[in-house]
């Protein structure tokens, strides 16, 4: 099972859906940010798509969870990101819903019940201004898109990183991601 398959990435030709993209950009965002384009860190061989005559709201509604998984080109996701830059933001990205007040709803998607669902609204205030601009940039999708978008499919992704309930090691995060 590779990277996308965990998280339920979506892969169009070409590259990633911006989606995809946004939510391995809000896990890693301390890894990746100031290394260059995401779409180019992640091996896809594009950036991020223009929005120009697009309203982006059609790409924040297709589920990831339910896109083909990607093929190849995960090679080019771990080798840009690695199970240790994942763990780290997943680590930091919990701790960021803690300190504004969602721990719950970010503890329903790590632990093995139902997962809270979360208000795009209260997602930008856990984000914040700093990183939402970055995804916008990384993604080429308006902030309503890009945040309707996360707050639908963050929750899975996290969720499916995180099987036993509990956020898991380096180690264990690397077995689950080559596997």
């Amino acid at each position: 099972m590779g990277m996308f398959d965990v998280l339920g990435g979506g892969r169009r030709s070409g590259g990633f859906s911006p989606i995809a993209l946004a939510v391995l950009g809000t896990l890693a965002y301390r890894t990746l940010k100031g290394k260059g384009r995401l779409a180019e860190i992640l091996g896809t061989g594009q950036g991020a798509p223009s929005t120009s005559g697009t309203s982006g709201s059609s790409a924040a509604t297709g589920n990831l969870a339910s896109a083909p998984a990607a093929a190849g080109g995960s090679s080019g996701v771990l080798g840009g990101l690695g199970a240790g830059g994942l763990g780290a933001g997943l680590k930091d990205l919990l701790d960021r819903f803690r300190q504004s007040g969602h721990a719950d709803k970010a503890q329903s998607w790590v632990s093995t019940g139902a997962n809270t669902p979360i208000a795009a609204n209260e997602l930008e205030q856990v984000l914040g201004a700093e990183r939402i601009q970055w995804l916008m940039e990384q993604t080429g999708l308006p902030r309503e898109a890009l945040l309707a978008g996360l707050s639908n499919e963050l929750p899975a992704a996290i969720d499916k990183l995180t099987p036993t309930g509990e956020v898991p090691t380096d180690d264990e995060l690397d077995r689950q991601l080559h596997h």
